[in-house]
């Protein structure tokens, strides 16, 4: 008889939320093309069921995140953004929310290492 302890060692830690999303548009922008439900499954390591990796991209999807192309009966699935444009646009719908933009902003510059600073400190120059 197994006790709780040998199952919870077996069974896999669950992933944070938005994990799997960030892992299966980790996989489509790595990919060459666009990317069926079972190809992204493998991308991401195939340890999920294939009903979670076309879940997943269906709700990606749905966002906005993700591109399709019918191809016979299925999906093939694109990203749309590249990484650093998305992540750009979450840093400005984060600064947004903030009530006071300049402390919001004052807190992300301090908090930077002195080599992201210098990065932004020369795009700002080059900016003006």
């Amino acid at each position: 008889m197994a006790t709780r302890a040998s199952r919870s060692s077996r069974t896999p830690a669950r992933r944070a939320a938005g994990e799997l999303e960030a892992e299966v548009l980790a996989a489509l922008w790595a990919a060459d093309g666009p990317l069926t439900a079972a190809r992204a499954r493998e991308a991401v390591g195939g340890e999920l069921a294939y009903n979670t990796v076309q879940t997943i991209l269906v709700r990606l999807y749905e966002k906005g995140l993700i591109g399709r192309v019918a191809d016979g009966r299925r999906h093939e699935y694109f990203a749309v953004k590249g990484a650093e444009e998305l992540a750009a646009e979450q840093m400005q719908a984060l600064l947004s929310r903030g009530r006071d933009r300049q402390a919001v902003l004052q807190r992300f510059a301090t908090s930077l290492s002195v080599e992201d600073a210098r990065l932004l400190q020369a795009m700002l120059r080059r900016r003006r």
